[in-house]
């Protein structure tokens, strides 16, 4: 079973709804991996939001990739001038050698075959270039608060998400230097209401790919036990490597 995206283009940025930790990781992302006035394709852009956020904030030169062509509708709305969207796979983008001076998967490493995946991004880039990866500590998942509700989302997450000792291993055997790891914390706090709608919405990916029955019980839980608030912490994992000297 694979999430469907397709089903999500529409309403995936209403259930995922952007906070200030949000910008507060992009403005790192673009400072640890130095997309300044670079030449940068996202990989597995999704609907675009960090596209703008990057022509916007780091003054990049952006194009973005994915396989979900609602996706890239959505994704056309924001597009920022000068930029560029094509439909393709991770394994096998649609782009000519050393075409990039850098290459960004966010949050969406966990969705391919990562060693095809990071050989076609050595590919793409310039000699010079540099991939970073914007995805999570492992500690991250057991902390999450929908656990309570959804006992099988810590595992399936675990499963999916790569952890820094695999990225060790897997980076350099693509053509890339020893990757370099940036932990960044993020703290908040979600209202009952804002709480039930996700749970509702179904707002990450993994929700597909749990039984639905689990999902009713959890929610039906969740309307009987949440409080007014919940404490909210995410443990990002930034992840940068430059291409390795031939």
């Amino acid at each position: 079973m694979k999430p469907d995206f397709a089903a999500r283009a529409e309403r995936y940025d209403e259930s995922r709804p952007l906070w200030d930790g949000w910008y507060a990781l992009a403005d790192r992302l673009i400072e640890e991996a130095d997309l300044r006035g670079r030449r940068v394709l996202d990989v597995g852009c999704g609907t675009g939001r960090l596209l703008a956020a990057l022509a916007e904030r780091a003054h990049a030169r952006v194009w973005g990739v994915d396989p979900e062509p609602r996706m890239l509708e959505v994704a056309q709305r924001r597009l920022p001038r000068g930029g560029g969207l094509k439909e393709g796979r991770a394994e096998e983008l649609p782009f000519r050698d050393g075409w990039f001076e850098r290459l960004v998967f966010w949050l969406s490493i966990h969705l391919v075959d990562r060693p095809a995946a990071f050989s076609e991004a050595a590919r793409v880039l310039r000699p010079d270039g540099r991939l970073a990866l914007v995805t999570f500590e492992p500690e991250h998942f057991e902390r999450h608060w929908v656990n309570a509700f959804l006992p099988s989302l810590q595992a399936v997450d675990r499963a999916r998400f790569p952890t820094p000792e695999q990225l060790e291993a897997e980076l350099p055997a693509a053509g890339f230097a020893p990757p370099r790891f940036v932990p960044v914390r993020d703290e908040g706090t979600l209202t009952r209401a804002r709480a039930l709608e996700q749970l509702h919405a179904g707002p990450i990916s993994t929700f597909d790919l749990l039984d639905p029955r689990e999902i009713a019980a959890g929610i039906e839980r969740a309307e009987r036990e949440l409080p007014e608030r919940i404490a909210v912490e995410r443990r990002w994992l930034l992840v940068v490597a430059d291409r390795a000297e031939e």
